[in-house]
């Protein structure tokens, strides 16, 4: 049998730019609970159970589950869900924000939380980017409550007063995320108690206005180029985004949150290439990649994606389908179509590749005034044979 061809149908979607953003979320309760500009919406992730048909009974996958959307998403709709998660701190997030709570409990261990008077916790030993971030009194504030959540048992509970503590501290913070860097810019600052409080109680509100359906939802952390906690012909869809090639060290602006509410540093660059698992050379990559002449930070970026799809591909159903975020590489000197080489990889795995919808396009420049080219950021839909 002759081989199939690999033609996906480009379809221009430029009025769905901005569901592949986080920025539909931000209005939405619990799903706003921690802004993670990387993120998607979920009103895309309903748009695509639509598109696939996803039924109660079935199952989804979010290989690069971020801080929980789609796994919030499946749990609105009853859908069953699984999340992998290379970030122990996204992983927190989504935990946290998927969780079962009892709100009259929340409310009694909130009356407790605040029912403490305020003592001088030490700053000795807090890294000096910590420092910097805050200003003294309200640091001295988020210390204090910190240490008085850590006093709480009962973890689910206390992750909930963490991640709204965490919340909080993100509005009274000096420091400013600019893409892969971190940026201190003083400004004025609400007295943090208060505030903290107020957070707490909306988000306590929040949990009353979500109308959610009974479903399973299962997190890992783990690795998506082996999902080894994932069975053979396990889901039925995956709806996911990966790290966007040359746009995936951003991590390291999440330096505070990790320090600061789970006492841990980030020493790599979690996401610098897909996931954590040593490098190693893998067989049987396809040909017409080293006939692309790609740089090699892009090479190893599709060498990683390579084998995150022939996972997918192992634990879909057959008939499974796939929608994938993917943006253009930006290099100095050209634009690496990633969409495209992404969908041709998933077709010499076999996956069938009908359509690639364009949903936004950006102009590219080096040092902000040579134009380079316009960027796509696309979905690339993959589905499984029967």
């Amino acid at each position: 049998m002759p081989k199939r061809r690999f033609r996906p149908k480009i379809v221009e979607r430029l009025e769905l730019g901005e569901l592949v953003t986080f920025v539909p979320n931000k209005n939405l309760p619990v799903y706003n609970w921690f802004y993670f500009k990387e993120g998607f919406s979920r009103d895309f992730v309903h748009m695509m159970m639509d598109r696939f048909k996803i039924g109660e009974d079935d199952w989804i996958l979010d290989p690069f589950l971020g801080t929980g959307t789609t796994l919030l998403g499946c749990k609105e709709r009853g859908v069953n869900g699984i999340g992998i998660e290379v970030n122990p701190l996204f992983l927190f997030i989504a935990n946290t924000k998927i969780t079962d709570y009892d709100i009259d409990e929340l409310r009694e261990w909130s009356r407790w939380l605040f029912r403490h008077k305020f003592e001088k916790p030490s700053l000795q030993g807090l890294p000096p980017l910590v420092k910097r971030a805050f200003n003294k009194y309200n640091l001295e504030d988020i210390i204090f409550f910190r240490d008085k959540i850590m006093e709480i048992e009962n973890r689910k509970i206390a992750n909930f007063f963490l991640l709204a503590l965490m919340r909080a501290a993100s509005k009274v913070t000096y420091a400013y995320k600019d893409g892969a860097v971190i940026k201190i810019i003083k400004k004025p600052t609400p007295p943090f108690r208060p505030f903290y409080r107020r957070i707490v109680k909306r988000m306590i509100r929040d949990l009353k206005r979500m109308e959610f359906q009974p479903s399973t939802l299962i997190t890992y952390l783990g690795d998506a180029r082996r999902m080894t906690n994932v069975s053979d012909d396990e889901v039925d869809a995956v709806i996911t985004s990966p790290p966007y090639l040359n746009k995936i060290e951003y991590t390291r602006v999440y330096e505070i949150e990790m320090t600061l509410f789970l006492g841990s540093d980030i020493v790599n660059p979690i996401r610098s290439y897909i996931g954590l698992l040593p490098r190693k050379k893998t067989r049987e990559l396809p040909s017409f990649l080293s006939d692309l002449d790609l740089p090699p930070v892009a090479m190893d970026y599709f060498t990683d994606m390579w084998r995150v799809l022939n996972e997918m591909y192992r634990v879909l159903t057959p008939g499974g389908s796939v929608a994938l975020v993917v943006a253009e590489g930006i290099f100095p000197d050209r634009i690496v179509e990633s969409d495209i080489i992404i969908g041709r990889m998933a077709h010499e795995i076999g996956f069938r590749v009908p359509e690639i919808w364009v949903v936004n396009r950006r102009v590219a420049t080096r040092n902000r005034t040579i134009k380079i080219g316009v960027a796509r950021e696309s979905i690339v839909f993959m589905k499984k044979p029967k």
